[in-house]
């Protein structure tokens, strides 16, 4: 793993600083994971372990119709990186981390763990595939 800062030499935004962003936009008070301004027009979200029919969207208008029509009664509170790895390809990057919120309607309040996967082209997003801890999450809505 190596270290680099947000922005190369040559001005362009890195993946760790659309990661930096798409943090303090989970975590701020009208919360979305994707914010609309960092998407690339065709974007791809992938989720396998997602239920069948939630997997995969492509475009950045199928992903924003998604997240509007599907809210989460959760309020996320705390990101915890567990560790951030850079790979061959300078536009991507991985992230594990821990995510941690309560959940509106019963005021549970739970944490599971994530890997992501964040491609990013011209300062935008055009690739996040997230493997979740579904029975957390389940468990977590379900309470």
């Amino acid at each position: 793993m190596t270290h680099s800062g947000a922005v190369t030499h040559s001005g362009a935004v890195t993946p760790r600083e659309i990661y930096r962003r798409m943090r303090e936009s989970v975590l701020a008070e009208d919360a979305t994971l994707l914010p609309a301004e960092l998407l690339a027009e065709d974007l791809v979200v992938e989720t396998p372990f997602s239920p069948p029919g939630m997997r995969r969207y492509e475009g950045r208008e199928a992903w924003l119709r998604f997240f509007a029509e599907r809210a989460l009664p959760v309020r996320f509170h705390e990101i915890r990186d567990i560790a951030v790895h850079d790979t061959a390809d300078p536009g991507v990057i991985v992230v594990e981390y821990e995510l941690s919120g309560t959940v509106t309607t019963t005021g549970v309040t739970a944490s599971a763990t994530f890997v992501g996967v964040l491609g990013v082209r011209d300062g935008l997003i055009r690739l996040w595939r997230e493997y979740q801890d579904v029975r957390a999450i389940a468990e977590a809505l379900a309470a």
